[in-house]
């Protein structure tokens, strides 16, 4: 097998749904492809490099061309709803991505889309980036605390478990806590659908 960038990524990538963030290591990368660690320094300093190319790679799915027509109302749910999709393909898919340097430009294309489309309905262009970053920073906080809870879809971290939460604490003196566990810990989907929805309305605003 080659060893290029693409497919250090790639394999970098299937580790990572593996083991997880923390342990990913450039000598576990080096053990699946079959070659010892210093090989895959003839392509990536670091893992902190390497890193920053599997969150790009993780990102290129989220810039594809809006459909024409749609305003800035649905651009901004899509790009939130692009992104955590994204982010949720890979396990710590979010712990990863965040505050990563982006290795290509590709994503300007699609950052200029949607400006363009805010700063067409009336946004100044400073508005526009804050609405759109905001999504961007609540999403990936958001799926961070997702991934704590559920790590994949099929694994569910026990310490979350409400029985366990609401025997720690104190029922009669904190019942809408207790009560917020389910709340807190499940229905993810509905729950950013409408954090989303409250972004969107404060925009409007």
């Amino acid at each position: 097998m080659a060893l290029d960038r693409e497919t250090v990524v790639r394999t970098a990538l299937a580790v990572l749904d593996e083991v997880g963030l923390d342990a990913l290591t450039l000598r576990r990368i080096a053990t699946r492809l079959e070659v010892q660690a210093p090989a895959l320094y003839w392509h990536f300093k670091n893992k902190r490099e390497l890193v920053d190319e599997m969150a790009t790679q993780v990102l290129r799915a989220t810039y594809e061309a809006p459909e024409e027509g749609l305003d800035w109302r649905e651009i901004a749910r899509r790009s939130g709803v692009t992104l955590r999709r994204a982010l949720l393909a890979h396990r710590d898919g979010a712990r990863m991505v965040a505050g990563t340097h982006l290795t290509d430009t590709s994503a300007y294309g699609s950052m200029e889309r949607a400006l363009s489309t805010f700063t067409t309905a009336g946004f100044s262009l400073s508005a526009a980036i804050s609405g759109l970053t905001t999504i961007y920073h609540f999403t990936v906080g958001f799926v961070i605390e997702e991934q704590a809870v559920q790590p994949t879809p099929a694994e569910r971290d026990p310490r979350y478990d409400f029985a366990a939460r609401a025997a720690r604490m104190d029922a009669a003196a904190t019942p809408l806590a207790v009560a917020a566990g389910k709340e807190l810990f499940s229905d993810f989907d509905r729950r950013y659908r409408q954090g989303l929805e409250l972004i969107v309305r404060g925009l409007a605003g």
